[in-house]
C-alpha cells in the first residue's frame, strides 16, 4: 500500500535523504524510527507530494499520492499538528475539512467523539489548545474520510500516558481492520508495543528493517567463557565466528548459543558459560544503530 523506491533528497551540497527504500504492507503498522534530524519528516513529506526528491520514487495505493483524486478519502496524514487554524474552533476545523473532502457532517462529529475531544473543548479555537489536545484532532481529521492508509508524523508528542496507550488502541484496530499504518518517531518505546515491522532510519540512510525478531536475530550476540581462553578463542576462529575479549577468559561472538556451543564441542573447548550477551533487546539495538559516529580523538602531545 505504501512503496518507497529509492528516495533521495539533496539541498545544495547537504543530503537529507539518501537511496531510502521500504515498503508497507495492508494489515501492519510500521513503525519508522530514528532520532531528530534522521530523515524521518523529509522522507514523510516526500511519500505525501509536498517535497519533490532529488531523485527515486514513492506510491501509495498504487501511485504517487499527488495522482490521487480527493486523496483525504483515501490517505489520512498528520504531519504536523500545529498546521491547524488557531482562529477556527476543534467543531468548525473538522466540519470544513469534511466539506473539502465530501462527507457527511456527522462524520466529522463521529470522529470528534472517536478521538476523545470533550464538547467543551470542541468549541473552543485551536490556538488556546494544548499540544496533546491538537494531536487528537489532527489524527480526527486524518481518520475523517474513512481512509486505507494513514501517515502519521510524531503523532505522540504531547499526549499523556493514557492518551498513548489510547492512540496504539486506534492504530492497532485500524490496522487489524485491513489499513495500512507509517508511524513515525524518535521514540522507540511509544510504537514498540504497535508496530508489526520497524524501519530504522539515522542520517537520512535505512540502517536497519524488518519484524523485531528479524532486527533481534539479524544482530545475535552470545556471550561465552571457557576454562581454557586461548583454545577456546582457537575454536571460535576456526569456526568462523566473530569473536571478541569480554573479560578475563570470555568472549561476545556474533552468533546464536548454537553454533557458538558447536565449535566449542568440536574442539573439546570446556565451557563455564553460554548466554545471550544482551538484555537491553530492541531499544539497545536501536540505540547502536543511531547513535552518532564517535569523533577520532586527537592525539595527546607530549609535555616538553
Amino acid at each position: 500500500m505504501i512503496e518507497v523506491n529509492a528516495l533521495t533528497k539533496r539541498y545544495g551540497e547537504v543530503t537529507a535523504v539518501a537511496d531510502v527504500s521500504f515498503r508497507c504492507e495492508p494489515g501492519t503498522v510500521t513503525g519508522f524510527l530514528g532520532p531528530n534530524g534522521a530523515g524521518k519528516s523529509t522522507t514523510l513529506r516526500m511519500i505525501c507530494g509536498l517535497t519533490p526528491p532529488t531523485s527515486g520514487d514513492a506510491r501509495v495505493l498504487g501511485v504517487p499520492y499527488r495522482r490521487i483524486a480527493n486523496p483525504g478519502r483515501h490517505v489520512g496524514v498528520m504531519l504536523d499538528a500545529s498546521a491547524q487554524h488557531p482562529g477556527r474552533t476543534g467543531r468548525e476545523t473538522l466540519a470544513l475539512a469534511a466539506r473539502l473532502l465530501g462527507v457527511d457532517a456527522g462524520r466529522a462529529e463521529e470522529m470528534l467523539r472517536k478521538v476523545g475531544l470533550p464538547e467543551n473543548a470542541v468549541r473552543r479555537r485551536v490556538g488556546g489548545y494544548s499540544l496533546g489536545m491538537r494531536q487528537r484532532l489532527g489524527i480526527a481529521q486524518a481518520l475523517l474520510g474513512d481512509p486505507r492508509v494513514l501517515i502519521l508524523d510524531e503523532p505522540a508528542n504531547g499526549l499523556d500516558p493514557e492518551g498513548i496507550h489510547w492512540m496504539r488502541t486506534l492504530l492497532r484496530d485500524f490496522a487489524d481492520r485491513g489499513g495500512t499504518v507509517l508511524l513515525s518517531s524518535h521514540l522507540l518505546r511509544e510504537v514498540e508495543a504497535v508496530a508489526d515491522r520497524f524501519v530504522v532510519i539515522a542520517g537520512g540512510r535505512i540502517v536497519a528493517q524488518g519484524t523485531r525478531g528479524e532486527l533481534l536475530s539479524a544482530r545475535e550476540e552470545t556471550f561465552v567463557r571457557g576454562l581454557e581462553p586461548g583454545g577456546l578463542e582457537t575454536a571460535l576462529a576456526e569456526a568462523g565466528l566473530d569473536a571478541r575479549r569480554s573479560g578475563p577468559d570470555g568472549f561476545r561472538v556474533r552468533a546464536g548459543a548454537e553454533a557458538v556451543g558447536r565449535a566449542a564441542a568440536k574442539a573439546g573447548a570446556v565451557l563455564l558459560e553460554l548466554r545471550p550477551a544482551g538484555d537491553g533487546g530492541l531499544e539497545e539495538l536501536f540505540l547502536s544503530l543511531t547513535a552518532p559516529p564517535k569523533e577520532p580523538r586527537e592525539p595527546k602531545e607530549n609535555a616538553s
